[in-house]
């Protein structure tokens, strides 16, 4: 579904990936993790097209998105869950989870979105902002999930929630992989990672420096705790 060759990104003269290169299968999770500042929010922005300073190949599903811009690529299947959760102050609830395109062979409907994410169905008429953290990031989850994107960039999606809503978090990407949908992700919490991951990969000065195996990266738990300074 989504094959990465060659990719390098700087800020300014400043280089913050080094080659990486990885794929990720359809109906697969793969996680990026590393310490802060290793590229791991970089490479993300990387393949949405939202960085402009790169050089390197992406495709998806066979498709070239390397010098795309962002909306060509959304159109494209990709959905950005970015980790600020991207909410609208003039949107309701509502109006954010009806305008998205639909740009997969998948899209939930609203009302399974509603049955998946309740405290949505109960705010549905306020505007984006008024929610709690948590209500944002399930809004921001469920509006990639709306477009029927073929594959989601998840940027830190359990940061700063309730274990409640981590696990919530945690069973609609497995949904969403059940139905062949793809899962980049971007994530500190190791012992979540492990519970929806297929695979690792061990980012460190923008390299790729290791890949496990979930059943590795449990073996090793608490070595890459220490090593992440988790």
């Amino acid at each position: 579904m989504l094959r990465i060759d060659d990719l390098s990104a700087w800020y300014g003269e400043a280089q913050v990936l080094r080659g990486v290169s990885l794929e990720i299968a359809a109906g697969e999770v793969v996680t990026l993790c590393g310490r802060n500042g290793a590229g791991k929010t970089t490479l993300l922005r990387c393949v949405m097209g939202l960085h402009p300073g790169q050089r390197g190949t992406v495709e998806l599903a066979g498709r070239t998105l390397s010098g795309q811009p962002a909306h060509r690529r959304a159109r494209a299947g990709l959905g950005w869950v970015p980790d600020d959760r991207g909410c609208y102050a003039t949107l309701t609830v509502a109006e954010t989870l009806s305008l998205p395109p639909v740009v997969g062979p998948s899209p939930w409907s609203l009302e399974q979105v509603y049955d998946a994410f309740p405290h949505l169905h109960a705010r549905r008429n306020a505007p984006s902002t008024t929610l709690s953290g948590g209500e944002q990031q399930m809004l921001a989850l469920a509006r990639v999930l709306r477009m029927g994107a073929r594959l989601l960039l998840c940027d830190e999606p359990t940061e700063g929630l309730s274990p409640l809503l981590v696990a919530q978090v945690g069973d609609i990407l497995r949904q969403a992989k059940q139905h062949g949908v793809a899962v980049l992700l971007v994530e500190q919490n190791l012992h979540f990672a492990t519970t929806v991951a297929d695979r690792h990969h061990l980012l460190a000065e923008g390299r790729v420096v290791e890949s496990l195996e979930n059943s590795e990266v449990a073996a090793r738990e608490k070595d890459l705790l220490a090593y992440l300074g988790i």
